[in-house]
């Protein structure tokens, strides 16, 4: 959390011990409090979206690990549209919080009584005073408040608060500016979130997924030689055959591969639609060449990864994936050309 405190410290000087309270409060319960008349939130937003300016902030600031405002001003200047942030946030906001109020409160009370007199421009003392009248007033329960008239005046704060897998995607929108539509390929290793990512971007753009499990490789093409190959185990063949001349052009259908009964299984029906997401391991394939619009790598460590699929997919599969699949998958990431414009998340 020190790090996000001093970045916000960095980005807004001008914090006062009311503005820690209100990040707080963001950090542990979102924005879930402020969607109770969507047509009303969506008035706000269009409101304060004519009043702000385009700014040069950071599109999106983190104030906990799964929680960031994302700047109306920054967002402006991208002249990304209004709709993808009220999607966002909307979506975020039914997200399940953390609940854990005084756990952030106390971590800036703890940097406050470290810092005091260098980087803040409030003392510890005033930070306690400030909890305390704020205490007696939540009665215990802590409630949302606004920011201090200082930080509104130097800062003029115009943002939004997006949280959970969320806070992945306002980069990868963000990447989108200037585009009216095309598909976003998103590769990565094994549980990191491909998936999640893909759902998010159906549901803030409304988005067509077209999965690569669904191109796993048949058992009878399974052979030393093919597996050899960097990103050998996908039907690479049968992607570029049934997929690539069809994305953004019709409404069309492919055969689903089933991996857990290794047999084709029924169709999968893409509408047209202006964005198409291919999400999963080896949508970076050479074979298929340039035809994303947007590339994104979704990254994670090595420990969260092995825990992430202990738990979703067992022991026995664990192992299979620490020995086989991670490794296959690890050597074809290390073999993809560099790529300035991928976006990593």
């Amino acid at each position: 959390m020190t790090t996000f405190i001093e970045q916000q410290l960095q980005h807004h000087p001008n914090i006062k011990p009311q503005d820690v309270l209100k990040m707080c409060f963001q950090a542990a319960y979102g924005a879930e409090h402020l969607l109770t008349n969507l047509e009303r939130v969506r008035g706000y937003l269009a409101d304060e979206f004519e009043r702000t300016s385009p700014t040069n902030e950071p599109l999106c600031e983190l104030i906990a690990p799964e929680v960031c405002r994302v700047n109306i001003g920054a967002w402006k200047k991208l002249n990304l549209p209004q709709d993808w942030l009220f999607n966002i946030f909307v979506e975020a906001a039914k997200v399940q919080m953390s609940d854990d109020f005084y756990g952030y409160v106390n971590q800036w009370l703890e940097y406050a009584q470290n810092n005091s007199g260098h980087t803040l421009a409030f003392s510890l003392e005033e930070m306690k005073k400030t909890l305390e009248e704020y205490e007696k007033i939540c009665d215990g329960k802590p409630q949302a408040v606004h920011h201090s008239q200082h930080y509104r005046d130097h800062e003029k704060p115009a943002y939004r608060v997006v949280s959970g897998a969320f806070v992945r995607l306002v980069p990868i929108l963000g990447a989108l500016a200037g585009k009216n539509g095309g598909v976003i390929a998103i590769d990565g290793r094994a549980a990191s979130g491909k998936t999640t990512l893909a759902a998010g971007l159906k549901a803030v753009l409304g988005a067509e997924i077209i999965h690569m499990d669904d191109f796993f490789l048949p058992q009878e093409l399974r052979t030393a030689e093919r597996l050899a190959e960097l990103g050998g185990n996908i039907h690479y063949e049968r992607f570029a055959e049934e997929v690539l001349p069809n994305l953004g052009k019709r409404e069309y259908e492919y055969q689903k591969f089933d991996c857990s009964t290794m047999a084709y299984n029924g169709t999968r029906k893409i509408s047209k639609a202006d964005w198409y997401v291919v999400e999963g391991s080896y949508s970076h394939h050479p074979h298929f060449g340039n035809y994303a619009t947007v590339k994104i790598l979704s990254t994670i460590d090595p420990t969260t990864q092995m825990e992430r699929i202990l738990t979703r997919n067992g022991k026995k599969m664990a192992k299979m994936f620490a020995e086989k699949w991670i490794p296959m998958e690890e050597k074809y990431l290390s073999s993809l050309p560099p790529n300035h414009d991928t976006v990593r998340v």
